[in-house]
């Protein structure tokens, strides 16, 4: 124990090993918030330690319960062991912590990061020989604070070109980029089962927030669905943060935020109505699983998302573009690094977006009239939206998340 520094230093469980690793010295990457199933970074912890498993070595180790509701045939047998070395582990640092900051000597932890570099109970984070942060970042004007959390870490990971350019800029030199994956053997072009009959459906995907722009696709789909009456829009918009939603109130494009439901739910449908798009054009999926989203995108004749920022890439427009489903993205922050040789409609026309505080730097504000034409572009052409939908495929191959992960191995590889 290292009283000096508050710290309980602990050896991690090793059950989770395999017989072909267990006799073999091979330190662990600590993943430290929840793998789960249905949202961004759950997501990415799944597949992260589902990958970790398949390569042997290192094992992940997981530091939180996993909130998975749906586990595809094997991956429950897979996981059991490292769910049961976590609720192990839980109860020493628990039982032996006595109050004090968990430090695993043979464990490389991955942290996730918030904007400023923040991240959940910072006062009792588990650390390990070497920590790495992860982050993806939408606010990018850090405080020397926020500098000094970034550099305690020995390395920090970035999930966009975007956010690793703003980084190096602010004079830190230990980052590298990471993108996020997408899983091949779900998000593929599949034949159409006329889930939506013949009507021509916009997908709409991201949780409900002021940066994720569902106000201007509410805008522009009303305009859009006044001209072509066989249209409906298709959302997967719901928040488990609703709080986050009420800022999209602010918008010139929508009257108020959604209500809020007994059991905490946002009144997507009745928001969509209020602001002009009719109920036999709204298609509000809910809460939806991950698996249940795969067919869903194949059903679909366009996806449009006019974020105004992403620090990462976007993992819903990736799994549409991935499904061959042509995409209408800004051309901003994130998603840049997803736009490439008409693979997609990119919606150019970017204005700043306004703030009082200068936390919208690099945000970007795509312009109505170009949204609503690259609307009428998918509608009138849909054959030439097909071809852009299989370009926007074919150049996802090459981000699967076992190539990812190799990439983001090879970033920490001087850490292990």
């Amino acid at each position: 124990m290292c009283r000096a520094c508050g710290e309980v230093y602990l050896t991690a469980p090793r059950s989770a090993q395999t017989p072909e690793t267990r006799d073999v010295e091979t330190e662990r990457i600590g993943i430290s918030w929840p793998i789960s199933d249905n949202y961004g970074w759950g997501i990415f912890g799944l597949n992260l330690t589902l990958q970790l498993l398949d390569r042997g070595a290192p094992l992940p180790l997981l530091l939180e319960p996993a909130r998975i509701g749906y586990f595809a045939p094997g991956v429950r047998e897979k996981l059991d062991p490292l769910f049961k070395e976590q609720e192990e582990l839980a109860d020493i640092i628990k039982t032996q912590g006595g109050g004090k900051q968990a430090h695993l000597k043979d464990i490389l932890m991955l942290h996730a990061l918030a904007n400023q570099f923040l991240w959940e109970d910072m006062d009792n984070t588990v650390t390990g020989r070497k920590n790495v942060g992860f982050i993806f970042f939408e606010q990018s004007n850090f405080d020397a604070a926020a500098l000094e959390r970034a550099r305690r870490f020995d390395r920090i990971l970035v999930g966009s070109s975007w956010n690793l350019a703003v980084l190096k800029a602010r004079g830190l030199d230990s980052v590298a980029f990471a993108m996020q994956g997408i899983d091949e053997s779900l998000f593929h072009p599949r034949p159409r089962t006329g889930m939506f009959d013949e009507r021509f459906a916009v997908f709409s995907g991201g949780k409900l927030e002021i940066r994720k722009a569902q106000d201007v696709v509410l805008a522009a789909f009303k305009e859009f669905h006044q001209k072509h009456p066989d249209t409906v829009l298709v959302t997967a918009w719901h928040n488990p943060w609703a709080d986050t939603a009420k800022e999209i109130s602010q918008s010139p494009y929508v009257e108020d935020a959604p209500g809020v439901d007994e059991q905490g739910q946002l009144r997507i449908a009745e928001w969509a109505e209020a602001n002009g798009v009719p109920p036999s054009a709204f298609v509000d999926l809910g809460m939806i699983p991950h698996m249940a989203l795969v067919q869903v995108l194949c059903e679909c004749d366009v996806a449009l998302f006019p974020n105004r920022c992403e620090g990462g890439t976007n993992l819903v427009a990736m799994e549409a573009m991935a499904s061959g489903l042509p995409c209408i993205l800004s051309a901003n922050t994130g998603h840049l690094d997803l736009i490439a040789d008409d693979n997609c409609y990119a919606l150019r026309r970017q204005s700043p977006v306004p703030s009082t505080t200068n936390v919208t730097q690099d945000w970007g504000e795509s312009a109505l009239d170009e949204v609503i034409e690259a609307l009428e572009t998918a509608y009138r052409d849909r054959a030439g939206a097909a071809r852009r939908g299989e370009r926007g495929a074919a150049f996802m191959k090459q981000f699967t998340w076992e190539r990812q992960t190799g990439v983001l191995m090879e970033a920490i590889s001087d850490l292990l």
